[in-house]
């Protein structure tokens, strides 16, 4: 039999504040620039309204009328283009206390490109794994994720660049484990990540290191909700975290008994497109406008991460080397 409105008002409310304590990642989502708000996916939660940074920085942002015109002739005609949001965790995206409104860095800049170009988004929220093939599909024109830029993905995905961040770890506080300097040091341990992201990619693509060493191979422990990997860690099913460098920072703050362990590698982040999109120029445009004009600055600020900035924005740029180990 199915569940009365009751029951499940009740349940969505019980995952709630069971994800609230896992994670601060907790945002909402409303459609830009107007539009009908999107509704947050079951476990939504409302994280502490004062953990989340709330000002308006991309209000003031004018049309750049030189990056509007590199726009294709019919996105100028339509005026819309359509966004797939992944949302994960700050600083990146989360939900706010209303359950419906999606903020963080990405969402701001998304918001501050469109402002720029004289579009509106119809923004739509979409799992971090599917939005990468639905761009091939033409199911949506842009998609944003904290996506890093990486041979693999350049072959199939354009990107514009907007900020820096990367691959870090974590762990629960009492942990004896050093910072990471090499994924041999994960041997015999579990390792918990996201789905579909590229740190299951550099686990995997390494997890045979262990075996050549001698040593017993770490355990990848995939996913796909940001919550069930700070709690797998929590819990102690899991032994350390590999995520965004940016989000591990932030996430520590806000999880009790856990700690940062170090960086291990950089990439740069970008707006992701159906390889080939001729609405690249255009954004890269925006982007390096925001730079000149303040705005850009204000954003990351506003999310505590100024180390993320870049030079300029570039189409998809070659991925940034793994240091040598």
């Amino acid at each position: 039999m199915s569940s009365t409105p009751h029951t499940q008002r009740a349940q969505r409310t019980a995952t709630g504040a069971a994800f609230a304590l896992i994670t601060a990642a907790a945002l909402t989502l409303t459609a830009c620039s107007g539009g009908e708000p999107v509704t947050a996916p079951t476990g939504a939660a409302s994280a502490s309204q004062a953990a989340l940074p709330t000002e308006d920085v991309v209000a003031g942002v004018r049309r750049n009328e030189a990056a509007a015109k590199l726009l294709p002739a019919d996105v100028r005609r339509r005026g819309t283009l359509t966004l797939a949001s992944s949302v994960g965790s700050p600083p990146s995206s989360a939900y706010l206390p209303d359950g419906r409104t999606v903020v963080g860095l990405d969402a701001d800049f998304a918001d501050a490109v469109a402002k720029a170009l004289g579009l509106e988004l119809k923004r739509e929220v979409a799992g971090f794994e599917a939005i990468l093939p639905a761009l091939g599909s033409g199911r949506y024109d842009v998609g944003t994720g904290n996506f890093g830029v990486t041979e693999g993905r350049r072959k199939t995905i354009d990107f514009v660049t907007y900020v820096n961040d990367g691959q870090g770890f974590a762990t629960r506080a009492d942990s004896t484990l050093p910072a990471v300097t090499d994924l041999t040091l994960l041997c015999g341990l579990k390792v918990a990540t996201g789905a579909g992201t590229t740190f299951e990619r550099t686990l995997e693509e390494n997890r045979g290191r262990c075996a050549e060493a001698g040593r017993e191979p770490y355990e990848v422990k995939v996913f796909n909700e940001p919550a069930a990997v700070w709690m797998s860690l929590r819990q102690g099913r899991s032994d350390v975290v590999m995520s965004t460098i940016n989000g591990i920072r932030h996430a520590v703050t806000q999880q009790p008994d856990t700690k940062f362990l170090n960086e291990y590698r950089r990439l740069d982040v970008g707006f992701a497109f159906k390889k080939g999109t001729p609405l690249a120029p255009a954004f890269r445009a925006a982007v390096n406008g925001l730079k000149a004009d303040g705005t850009y600055d204000r954003i990351l600020r506003k999310w505590g991460v100024t180390a993320s900035a870049i030079a300029e924005s570039r189409i998809s740029p070659p991925e940034i080397p793994a240091p040598k180990r």
